[in-house]
């Protein structure tokens, strides 16, 4: 079988660290292009539209697109009107509204399109699932604090309106949304805006599941250590995913789930589907995030400042 042609729109932090050398340890995808304005990946030709690269190797059968979600539908659109299978990085779009439409988009174009929760493919992620199913849940906590100057180093469009600290924040919804086996229904939200930015820094979340509370703390400002912690008490026993659900423990007995990057189960996904002809998309953490800015209270707090005095 041919590895599948594919290009990459938008070579940032994200596409560099993971999707350059997942795509190429893959043994079912081929990087042959970039749509980007900034360097490409070595030995990888650069344009700067996809109907550019189009034009240049039509042979191009699909693209990762990883640009900031502002501004994604229109890059989507074009991707279809050029034949290319479609996989997007998360958070899909700007708005509902916006990524609603990728999906029909992709029907009418009769392509493939996925749109990826990368966190969603963390090692301990479905077994932690299979474990919860049928059990009854009880209470329910989510620790997801991170430095947004190690992960999003001057990068400004992290702070336009809706992503802020939901950036990493909507990983944290994609895992609970997959494990847990009821929907989740927002009861209350704090969100701190710092004075000088859009978007908020820190939030905090109070979610009904059945009967159980769920709990969630995020904050873009974690100093030290980062923390990504998601712990079930179901049925008298406890569920614990830490380092973004790579790991895994019962009852604080760690259990073997491998060591498979989310990035290569990621790929994996996308050539299945390409294979089968089908799209994946859910939307379901995108809502929660929706649900969030609707109903949450916000607060400010002092400016965020890049490079504080001190670090």
């Amino acid at each position: 079988m041919s590895a599948i042609r594919i290009a990459l729109a938008g070579i940032g932090k994200i596409a560099r660290d993971q999707h350059v050398p997942t795509i190429a340890a893959s043994d079912r995808f081929a990087l042959v292009a970039a749509v980007t304005g900034h360097a490409p990946p070595q030995d990888v030709p650069a344009y700067r539209s996809i109907g550019e690269m189009m034009a240049a190797d039509p042979e191009v059968q699909a693209i990762a697109i990883c640009t900031p979600p502002i501004g994604r539908h229109a890059l989507i659109a074009e991707a279809f009107e050029h034949g290319l299978d479609v996989l997007i990085e998360k958070p899909p779009a700007a708005t509902i509204a916006e990524a609603s439409d990728f999906l029909p988009m992709a029907r009418r174009a009769g392509r493939v399109l996925y749109a990826t929760w990368h966190s969603r493919e963390a090692a301990g992620v479905e077994p932690a699932r299979r474990w919860l199913e049928g059990r009854r849940i009880d209470r329910v906590t989510c620790t997801w604090k991170e430095d947004v100057r190690v992960w999003h180093p001057g990068q400004d469009w992290i702070w336009a309106p809706g992503i802020g600290v939901f950036d990493p924040g909507i990983n944290a919804l994609s895992v609970l949304t997959r494990i847990l086996p009821e929907p989740l229904q927002l009861q209350s939200a704090e969100l701190r805006f710092p004075q000088n930015k859009a978007a908020p820094i820190a939030a905090d979340l109070e979610y009904r599941h059945g009967d159980a509370t769920v709990s969630v703390a995020f904050d873009f400002d974690q100093r030290g250590p980062q923390t990504w912690d998601i712990n079930v008490f179901a049925d008298g026993g406890q569920l614990s995913l830490s380092l973004g659900a790579s790991k895994l423990a019962i009852d604080g007995e760690s259990v073997d789930v491998g060591d498979e990057t989310e990035y290569a189960r990621l790929y994996r996904r996308f050539a299945d589907l390409i294979d089968r002809r089908e799209c994946d998309v859910d939307l379901t953490p995108f809502h929660h995030v929706a649900d969030a800015f609707l109903l949450g209270r916000h607060r400010l707090v002092a400016p965020f400042e890049e490079n504080p005095a001190g670090r």
